[in-house]
């Protein structure tokens, strides 16, 4: 094999390991291959950037705009209220219903956006007929997938198969030579699925399958983690906001009604007033809440100078300058694990002319910050070795008072008997989460012990040397001022009086949401909704949500009043699962929407015009019909498809002009060549089929194709039975991250990976046989 032939497996090898490790996006993997052909010369550089112009990028950029018109005309509506009138409460009649629809939608639209489309109408139908979802998502996933299978416009790898055949000098699919195959696919698939794969699905949970507000809240076993609190007379919170009263950010308490006077303030905002005899519903850990209390049973002691004086006899301070690769960079401080890592703690932080002293943990380090460090000789001497900072400066007492002014940040708490903190570690009670306090040292029967470990143990009698502000401690003071209260049952009536509603969603497949704390998306701020929990694998998370990364997905549960949680019907990056509405959908253009995507069908199967032609043309006219608007048209664009399949499609021209295509199909013709050609094609598909589980389906194809050419041409057999075999092995079924159909389902279905693999890998079995029997029938050799 010449040298570009290496040259271009070495490319595809590290493409492979870069998908299957996902370093690097898949868009963005792509982009390099793309670059790394044109550069080394191995295409030209017109032959590189051609994929953007090629017929399949622009026919599924188009018919992600169609699709998108059809979902917001109303179609998914109309749609569920047809199943729930046809099926009735038969979870059998359920599955195949919900599986041929998402199968014949999927012929003609893109299968993600179906899976989109269908998800709030199946968990819809499974709360009226008190069926789990987990029962009925996954059929549809799967129903999505194969009903791909039965035209050109179903899913990706059908047209690039056919664009593949067109560059090849020979005849391109037509619109439903698929179907010849894909409709048994489905049926059999449905039938499967419907009589024995159903069993092994999830159990029924009877808690997924909530009608109402009060069900909804104990699936997501929020019950548990409400509770009623009572501001005393003469509470030092009254007259205070919640804010300042620590209830959010250092209790970590959800405030979701206020009731005063018997009337409620729901979702009360941050600067709002507590009065003497205020009702406060919370959602939180009331465990955790007590643990916190508890620090305020602790006594201030005057002796903070004497006793920092006599820690300093065995620690030093020192100035650490952050590097710039550190890995503590974007991250903010958490000073727990920073002394466990470091071994010191972190007593200021300088950033050019501006210190701070409190309030670190809200602080996110960046390169360049000088830390204020306190630890041991030997623990500084150890951080001379870290790469995460360039220079380790020593600092005096006198360098501290006058540079830090940290003297006045000092006290001492002393424990008493009978508190309830000892017998309790560091670790357990949070102090330092809570309230960002650095204990500097312990000091138990005239010993010091200077930094000491998370897991130390509190005594009777120990004094705990802090640094933090005196002036926080009068917030846990405030906190033990607080009653609960035993029945929380009549303020919940915020729930049961439609004050308060609860809606599910999840992470829709092309937004933009992953990867981003939630926090970050400033709900609270924007929509006056809170995110009250996320499930994920299989639990739902309540506490500790400001901080989360979202994952591919997740479901949320968002908590507001209705008309907040209705402008969540145009947050373009979350399928809701149950929305609300303040207005009746708009559903008079559906026909037009229907008429425009028959059109697309007719001017393919009559040859009037080509299908990239007609996708692009019924996507303008939706736009200019009103369907959606040219804003929403964009969004509804998966450009990360689009970047990867324009940038793949040079890397299947240069394995066949490089000869390395040639070299991989030689390699499976002396594996199964002697068997015949049968075999082989056997051996396509299960490599295919394999590949599916950890590559996305569109590179796969790309990568295969020229492959299968080549066998195709060595065996002196029909090119569309290799390339519809390429096709149909590319649908992967046994694993949630191998199609975003897939991924959308995990967190409403509250599904784990191994589910997937239950039910996915008999039904490729059932792919596999279908397409065994039907294709030496319909494509020959």
């Amino acid at each position: 094999m010449a040298l570009e032939g290496i040259l271009v497996l070495t490319i595809l090898f590290i493409c492979l390991v870069l998908f299957i490790t996902e370093w690097v996006r898949v868009d963005v993997v792509a982009l390099i291959v793309m670059s790394s052909l044109a550069i080394l010369g191995l295409v030209s550089p017109a032959e590189a950037i051609s994929g953007f112009s090629n017929p399949a990028v622009i026919t599924v950029w188009a018919m992600f705009v169609v699709s998108e018109g059809l979902a917001r005309v109303g179609i998914a509506d109309q749609i569920g209220r047809q199943v729930l009138r046809v099926a009735g409460h038969s979870e059998v009649r359920m599955i195949v219903i919900f599986m041929i629809v998402a199968g014949v939608l999927s012929a003609f639209m893109n299968n993600i956006g179906v899976a989109a489309l269908m998800l709030p109408v199946v968990v819809d139908v499974a709360r009226r007929t008190g069926v789990a979802p987990s029962r009925l998502l996954m059929p549809l996933a799967y129903g999505t997938l194969l009903g791909g299978l039965m035209t050109l416009i179903g899913t990706p790898p059908n047209l690039l198969a056919s664009i593949a055949l067109q560059e090849a000098g020979e005849e391109s699919f037509r619109f439903f030579d698929f179907a010849f195959i894909g409709v048994p696919i489905l049926l059999a698939g449905t039938i499967f699925v419907a009589l024995a794969g159903r069993h092994l699905l999830p159990k029924a949970d009877t808690l997924r399958t909530a009608r109402s507000q009060r069900d909804l809240r104990a699936e997501y076993g929020l019950q548990e983690r409400i509770f009623a609190l009572r501001v005393f007379a003469d509470s030092i919170l009254a007259g205070k906001t919640i804010a300042e009263s620590g209830l959010a950010s250092v209790a970590e308490l959800m405030i979701i009604a206020v009731t005063r006077a018997d009337r409620p303030i729901v979702l009360p905002r941050p600067g709002t007033v507590l009065r003497s005899g205020d009702i406060l519903l919370a959602q939180g850990r009331f465990d955790r809440f007590e643990q916190l209390r508890s620090w305020s049973t602790l006594t201030i002691e005057r002796e903070a100078p004497v006793l920092y004086e006599r820690l300093l006899a065995n620690v030093q301070l020192s100035e650490l300058v952050v590097a710039e690769n550190a890995p503590l960079i974007g991250e903010p401080l958490r000073h727990r694990i920073f002394r466990e890592r470091f071994g010191v703690n972190v007593m200021a932080i300088r950033r050019e002319n501006l210190i701070r002293r409190t309030r670190l943990a809200e602080m996110v380090i960046a390169a360049g910050d000088r830390l204020l460090v306190q630890g041991s000789p030997q623990a500084l001497e150890k951080l001379g070795e870290a790469a995460a900072f360039t220079q380790i400066k020593p600092v005096t007492y006198a360098d501290m008072h006058e540079k830090y002014q940290l003297d006045e940040r000092l006290f001492v708490l002393h424990v008493p008997d009978e508190a309830p903190l000892i017998g309790t570690t560091l670790a357990e009670n949070r102090l330092g989460d809570a309230f960002d306090f650095r204990l500097l040292a312990l000091f138990r029967k005239g010993e010091v012990l200077e930094s000491p470990a998370s897991e130390e143990y509190i005594q009777a009698g120990d004094l705990l040397l802090i640094q933090g502000r005196e002036s926080d401690l009068d917030v846990l003071r405030g906190l033990q001022q607080l009653e609960r209260l035993h029945d929380v049952s009549p303020y919940l009536s915020v729930f049961e009086q439609g004050e308060l509603d609860l809606i599910e969603a999840t992470l829709h497949p092309h937004g933009k949401l992953v990867g981003k704390q939630v926090e970050e998306l400033q709900f609270d701020e924007r929509y006056q909704i809170k995110v009250a929990a996320i499930w994920r694998g299989g639990r739902p998370y309540r506490t500790g949500l400001g901080t989360m990364k979202l994952e591919p997905g997740d479901g949320l549960l968002f908590l507001g009043p209705k008309a907040n949680l209705a402008r969540l019907n145009d947050y373009e990056d979350l399928i809701l699962l149950n929305p609300v509405y303040t207005e009746p959908i708009d559903t008079r253009r559906a026909p037009l929407a229907a008429t425009l995507m028959l059109m697309v069908i007719v001017s393919v199967l009559t040859g009037f015009m080509p299908i990239y032609t007609a996708a692009v043309a019924a996507a303008t006219l939706m736009i200019i019909t009103g369907c959606l608007s040219i804003e929403q048209a964009h969004r509804a664009i998966d450009w990360r498809a689009i970047f990867l399949i324009a940038g793949m499609l040079p890397l299947g021209a240069a394995m066949q002009q490089s000869g390395a295509a040639a070299y991989v199909a030689n390699g499976v013709l002396h594996l199964f060549g002697s068997w015949g050609p049968w075999p082989v094609i056997v051996g396509l598909y299960v490599v295919t089929a394999l590949g599916a589980l950890v590559l996305p389906a569109v590179a796969l194809v790309l990568i295969m194709a020229p492959i299968a050419l080549t066998i195709s041409g060595e065996l002196g057999i029909s090119p569309h039975t290799v390339m519809m075999t390429v096709a149909i092995a590319a649908t992967s079924l046994a694993s949630p991250v191998s199609h975003p159909a897939n991924t959308l389902i995990m967190g409403p279905g509250g599904y784990r990976f191994t589910d997937y693999l239950k039910l996915g890998i008999p039904l490729t079995l059932v792919v596999f046989t279908v397409t065994a029997l039907l294709l030496p029938i319909f494509w020959p050799l």
